[in-house]
């Protein structure tokens, strides 16, 4: 039988064993690296494999009893999370050993610590968690800062720099400004407002631009400086290359009218303002292109329309058409004066609208027009057909007389006439002629040609005289004279064209 001292003994060993795990297990001491230890870690302390005490953080992980569970029962926990977390302590030496996680869920990470006989496992807790992941982002933040090559610096709100990364002092140095712990770059300057300022290189003398952006946090002013010279180069390229357009615009005689995507009025020539009347302030306001156009109706530099309403849809229909490229138009307006307005389109959906003065032009036809009406007037109260052909052999000119003569009307065909067509009406109406290929090819001749006359007869005996001389531009006058009382027998017309024979 046990006696009550050997019962006592057990007791003593059992409380004073479980007082000095205890203990280890809340001493940072154990594990030979720093090991910031707290209640709300889940830890578990085993001896010889039996569990011999655990933190109460554990009971929420995975509830074991101290004196009833072993190294198996919390190896079928873990194991499937950390497959590298060994089956039994006979397995793994002394020392130190840490697994992770092969899935992102918290605990991410496992330390089993050997000393003294005793083998404890601690899980990483979420407050350990959250000190190291914000360690890590802090660190990757400040690399990533410190590599950029932009300037970043950050202030307080009097203006004192803070912080600045590597970029920041080597344009702070680049640029030989003083002062270098105290005040930021871009201290003593106002950005424009468009948030850009300039800075100066010392030795080269050449000027950067910057445009700066602001953000404030928690009483700290974070800026950031981008170098834009590509885009301010870009900017000044398009403002000299629009110069050198309103320059060569400013030449034309054609008013030019450009209206942007949201038909707004761009740009507008001084010839624009000579045609239209409209005032430079107005076309400078950018108006729409509706309104253009209504202020033209207003000051009578477009034909009255019959209807208003009509009238706004034709517009539309007629900046639709200059969309396509499509629309182009005669005015001829109260004053007198004609106008050709042509709508093209323009890239980034941009419309032109050119309106040209054609008053002398249309002039110059009415009266070339009215001229050659008149020619014709006189050439076709004359008695004789008269015919003139082109130096390439088209009939380009007849008065009524030839028409009546030949039985002919040219004008309503819509092909050209030839000499060799016109022979072939002149045959079908004569006597027998042999000399119709000499007169075609004087017409067709580019040489040194003198007028010449031969007669002919008609089917009926009437005797004519064709006189063929040449006029300017290389061109055949070819007159035909009814010799009056000359009418051959078809016995008399038959000896005649026997004497022409060569």
């Amino acid at each position: 039988m046990i006696s009550y001292f050997d019962v006592l003994i057990v007791v003593l060993a059992t409380l004073t064993s479980g007082t000095l795990g205890y203990l280890w297990l809340r001493s940072p001491a154990v594990e030979p690296t720093q090991d910031h230890s707290s209640a709300a870690d889940i830890c578990y302390l085993f001896d010889d494999g039996i569990l011999q005490h655990a933190t109460e953080a554990a009971d929420s992980f995975l509830a074991l009893e101290p004196g009833f569970h072993d190294w198996s029962d919390l190896h079928k926990k873990v194991s499937d999370r950390f497959a590298d977390f060994p089956e039994t302590l006979e397995t793994v030496g002394t020392g130190s050993v840490t697994f992770a996680a092969n899935d992102g869920n918290a605990p991410k990470q496992i330390t089993i610590t050997w000393q003294s006989g005793l083998c404890r496992v601690r899980l990483l807790a979420n407050t350990e968690k959250s000190k190291i992941t914000e360690t890590t982002e802090q660190a990757l933040v400040q690399r990533l800062t410190t590599s950029l090559d932009f300037p970043i610096w950050h202030t307080d709100q009097n203006g004192k720099l803070l912080w600045s990364n590597e970029a920041h002092q080597k344009l702070r140095a680049a640029v030989g400004s003083a002062n270098q712990d105290e005040q930021p770059l871009f201290g003593d300057q106002t950005p424009s407002p468009s948030g850009r300022v300039f800075l100066q290189d010392a030795e080269s003398g050449e000027t950067d631009w910057y445009e700066l952006n602001h953000t404030e946090q928690d009483g700290v002013i974070c800026h950031q400086a981008i170098c834009i010279n590509s885009l301010v180069q870009a900017e000044e390229a398009q403002r000299k290359f629009v110069q050198t357009l309103t320059k060569t615009f400013a030449q034309l005689s054609i008013g030019l009218a450009i209206f942007d995507r949201n038909s707004q009025l761009v740009l507008f020539n001084p010839a624009l303002i000579d045609l239209t009347g409209l005032r430079a302030e107005f076309l400078s306001a950018r108006p729409t292109v509706q309104t253009f156009f209504d202020k033209l109706r207003e000051t009578r530099k477009m034909p009255e329309p019959k209807s208003y309403s009509s009238w706004r849809t034709a517009i539309t229909e007629m900046i639709r058409a200059a969309h396509d490229g499509r629309y182009e138009e005669t005015w001829s307006l109260d004053s007198g004066q004609t106008y050709n307005v042509k709508g093209r389109p323009h890239p980034d959906g941009a419309t032109a609208f050119l309106i040209e003065d054609i008053s002398a032009e249309v002039s110059l036809t009415r009266n070339f027009r009215a001229e050659l009406e008149l020619g014709q007037s006189m050439l076709d109260t004359l008695d004789d057909g008269i015919a003139v052909f082109s130096a390439s052999g088209i009939l380009t000119f007849s008065n009524s007389a030839y028409q009546d003569l030949w039985k002919v009307d040219h004008e309503t065909s819509f092909a050209d006439v030839t000499v060799h067509d016109a022979i072939q009406d002149w045959k079908r109406k004569c006597a027998p002629y042999l000399m119709w290929n000499e007169i075609e090819d004087f017409i067709r001749d580019f040489g040194d040609r003198k007028t010449w006359n031969t007669p002919l007869y008609l089917a009926d005996g009437t005797q004519l005289n064709c006189i063929i001389s040449p006029i300017v531009a290389g061109a055949t006058l070819i007159r035909f004279d009814i010799v009056t009382n000359a009418v051959l027998s078809s016995d008399q017309i038959n000896v005649v064209d026997a004497n022409l024979v060569p």
